[in-house]
């Protein structure tokens, strides 16, 4: 895991001093609310319903236990005991006092956290595949070269003010579990005809009110050319991105409008200006790999037998491995998962006393790490076969096992109404009445993969536009009503839901989430997934069922 070097901290620190002088002279009456709001979204402070909501930089979703220790500090601090992580890997605090936030900075700024670009018009927290080092798929480890686009974002003096938000994710597998087809910039660690490792770079994907699926600008990119060709579309994008309007303010908008071989021409031709003057030298990349070798692992942890005797004797035990676990490179070792979707609670949601408790577990089990992942979970990644069964049982007594990763109840769901100003209706208590019903049927490990994906307005942080059934709410005259997708997927064949029909009203939505679920059942071929279904029969089938009373 990267550590800081002077350099780092000195930046951290003087930010969070920084930003203490912006918020005292906001709070003495000496700068506007239009001024602070520049000033407080580059340090990742929202303004909510309720109160301020703090954004917490979780670099490429990578934590260790003396900031998760930290964090439910802050939670029992600052807020109201808990946290929330995102679908971008980071971490929010709902209910921090305005005149407390720079404390809290301070405090996450000791243990070599920030809060720097969370929000605003800039380049954004990047993010990666949650399973990055131990993946069985891997072409190559992607963190080193999250971590080299971090420090080049990191307060760039030329991209600060974007015509809008900027992202990026960086996939090193052949199984894409980063959705790099719907950033801005999507990065893949790819091998060329000769066996070099280089880039396939994709540009303006995204999702929000007008989903995209990226498309291939650059097949083959050489590793010492990353940060140039990054520069390059980021320049031409801050040259020609609209600013007059922000819902066409995105690189996906401009890319569409301009064609791909138009926007490509105007990259390469600024490329071809700059692309000898940043050049990734071997050694750095060597330095940065450096920061990311393989922990300890023990030599011959596959002999032990009794993690195959434990899931013979215990049913429960063998259920969380089958769904909370993933097969990991070292013989031996297994990446283990931890639910934040127990049925009683909020997706995502972690409370002081389990995150405390995770760090424990994390330093027993899995050398001090964390990791979250994109669907607002978390992950030990190098566990022992053997420390498993142990691992469960303290991992159930905290609500923290729920065995449903990648099932339907393994829900991504947005803050909706009961937090967000921008929202336009009501997610959490929709998610739980829908966990609910599906909690009572008796085939919800049956179903297999199936992703349900909600989000309470069009900005989509719960990335409804590509959930294998995706739920949107929308305000119908001051009522909550909910329009249903299906068939989308942030996967390797990236799709974009198609929407069902008409609106649904709240009271509705559960009733028709499971007549969609019964359909799939009654109609699937032996084992086939959901995605799969709906991709061969399309939407009618559902549409039938879903709207037979209207």
């Amino acid at each position: 895991m990267y550590q800081y070097n002077e350099i780092d901290q000195t930046l951290v620190d003087e930010r969070v001093t920084q930003f203490r002088r912006q918020t005292e002279q906001f709070l003495k009456g000496e700068i506007t609310d239009d001024q602070f709001r520049a000033l407080r979204l580059r340090n990742g402070l929202y303004v909510q319903i309720h109160a301020p909501m703090l954004r917490v930089a979780g670099p490429y979703g990578l934590f260790n236990s003396t900031q998760f220790r930290k964090l439910a500090h802050i939670a029992r601090t600052y807020d109201k005991n808990y946290c929330h992580f995102t679908t971008r890997q980071n971490v929010q605090f709902n209910w921090p006092k305005l005149e407390e936030v720079p404390d809290i900075l301070a405090e996450l700024a000791g243990v070599q956290m920030h809060a720097i670009q969370t929000s605003g018009n800039c380049m954004r927290n990047t993010t990666s595949d949650h399973l990055a080092g131990v993946c069985v798929d891997e072409i190559e480890d992607p963190r080193p070269y999250c971590e080299i686009i971090r420090q080049w974002t990191t307060l760039h003096p030329e991209f600060d003010y974007l015509p809008r938000k900027f992202k990026m994710a960086v996939s090193g597998a052949l199984h894409d579990r980063a959705a790099t087809q719907f950033h801005d910039i999507g990065l893949h660690l790819v091998k060329n005809a000769a066996g070099e490792v280089g880039f396939r770079v994709l540009v303006g994907g995204g999702l929000g009110r007008t989903p995209v699926i990226g498309q291939v600008i650059k097949p083959f990119l050489e590793k010492k050319h990353l940060l140039s060709y990054l520069e390059a579309i980021l320049r031409i994008y801050n040259l020609f991105g609209r600013r007059d309007n922000k819902y066409k303010a995105r690189i996906k908008i401009l890319v569409r409008e301009s064609g791909l071989d138009k926007f490509s021409a105007l990259v390469e031709k600024e490329w071809s200006q700059l692309r000898d003057n940043n050049e990734l030298s071997a050694a750095r990349i060597k330095a940065m790999k450096e920061q990311f070798i393989a922990p300890a692992y023990e030599d011959n942890a596959n002999v032990d037998e009794s993690y195959a005797q434990l899931q013979e004797t215990h049913k429960a035990f063998a259920t969380w491995v089958k769904f909370n676990t993933a097969a990991h490179k070292v013989p031996g070792y297994r990446a283990a998962f931890i639910s934040l979707k127990a049925p009683e609670t909020p997706p995502g949601d972690m409370t002081d006393i389990q995150l405390d408790a995770v760090a424990d577990l994390a330093d027993r089990y899995s050398f001090g790490e964390i990791r979250s992942t994109h669907r607002q979970n978390l992950i030990l990644a190098d566990v022992k076969q053997a420390d498993l069964f142990s691992l469960w049982q303290q991992l159930a007594s905290l609500s923290l096992a729920t065995p449903n990763i990648g099932t339907v109840t393994d829900m991504i769901c947005c803050p909706g109404l009961d937090f967000c100003s921008l929202a336009n209706a009501g997610s959490i208590g929709v998610a739980k009445e829908i966990n609910d019903a599906l909690d009572d049927m008796d085939y919800v490990h049956d179903i297999g993969d199936l992703k349900i994906n909600m989000s309470g307005c069009m900005n989509g942080c719960a990335h409804q536009s590509v959930g294998h059934i995706g739920i949107l709410g929308v305000d119908k005259k001051g009522a909550e009503w909910y329009q249903i997708t299906l068939g989308g997927s942030s996967e390797n064949e990236a799709a974009i839901g198609e929407r069902l029909g008409p609106a649904v009203a709240k009271d509705q939505i559960t009733l028709a989430i499971t007549k969609i679920l019964n359909v799939y059942i009654t109609n699937r071929l032996n084992d086939e997934p959901f995605l799969a279904m709906v991709n061969r029969v399309g939407v009618t089938p559902f549409k039938e069922q879903v709207y037979a009373n209207n």
